[in-house]
């Protein structure tokens, strides 16, 4: 379904929202889009209300020509879009981009007074200053990524990015392939792409990093020990600043363990869920 007044491409589904329903708002990350979810959303559809999110520039989202595509301008969506729904109780689960999202969106609604969010579950996310794997830093240069993409085309380019980000590359399966490279086709997806890489750094970045420890809701991070991408010396910063954080570490695993491991990191997740009960 479209947003309505929002950008976002956004899909929701499970239990009817309620004052006792957990909700789980999924948000993907750099050329991702719901499909990144498919694994787990079904499985959390069965413990609450799952809503799915594109974000603004990708999937089936709304592409604007609005140069405004920085993560605190999805972050500030976020938040209208949890106050439009009026979402409660809400989970904010997040991979790699999504993950740097959704602690901006958690602190933008710390800074409103709201509770709405109950638990934080990082998966590989950006947190931190770090180098930029070559797709990102390719995608910064519009001219030359335009060329890359009309010269080998967007399925090639797309499966070597996944092989690159994943512990097995020999596991990367067409279906994935046609997953990611689909949205890529539509009018305005590569521009978005390459303003998303541009503008991927908050330039306030340094000050947001000392305000994580004000982020005191249950997180799960959840890190591929093979992560190449942001590396999991990034997830071992962030549960030193968060103050009740705990990092779980998936063996043969790259960037996405959703997909990479779906059963192993699902139990993790559903663990913590378990575990992490509002507390009296």
């Amino acid at each position: 379904m479209s947003g309505g007044n929002s950008p976002f491409f956004i899909e929701s589904f499970g239990l009817e929202p309620g004052p006792d329903i957990d909700t789980f708002l999924l948000i993907h990350g750099y050329g991702g889009s719901t499909f990144s979810w498919r694994y787990w959303a079904p499985r959390l559809a069965e413990q609450g209300h799952v809503v799915m999110i594109d974000l603004k520039g990708f999937g089936f989202a709304e592409k604007p020509d609005d140069g405004q595509y920085r993560p605190e301008d999805q972050a500030e969506l976020v938040c209208q879009l949890i106050a439009t729904r009026d979402l409660r109780k809400v989970t904010i689960v997040g991979h790699s981009l999504g993950g740097g999202i959704a602690l901006l969106t958690a602190l933008r609604l710390k800074d409103s007074g709201s509770a709405r969010i109950e638990r934080l579950v990082i998966v590989s996310g950006a947190a931190y200053k770090q180098r930029f794997p070559p797709f990102i830093q390719l995608a910064k240069w519009p001219i030359l990524i335009s060329f890359i993409f009309r010269m080998i085309g967007t399925h090639r380019i797309i499966r070597w990015v996944l092989r690159s980000m994943v512990h097995d590359p020999s596991a990367v399966t067409e279906m994935q392939v046609n997953g990611y490279a689909a949205p890529l086709q539509s009018e305005g997806a590569i521009r978005s792409l390459m303003e998303t890489a541009r503008q991927i750094v908050p330039p306030n970045l340094e000050q947001l990093v000392l305000r994580y420890p004000e982020l005191t809701v249950p997180a799960l991070l959840l890190w591929g020990k093979g992560d190449s991408v942001v590396p999991l010396a990034v997830g071992q910063q962030l549960v030193q600043a968060l103050p009740d954080a705990h990092l779980h570490v998936l063996n043969a695993c790259g960037h996405m363990p959703a997909e990479e491991l779906p059963e192993e990191s699902f139990a993790v997740l559903s663990s913590f869920l378990e575990g992490s009960e509002p507390r009296a």
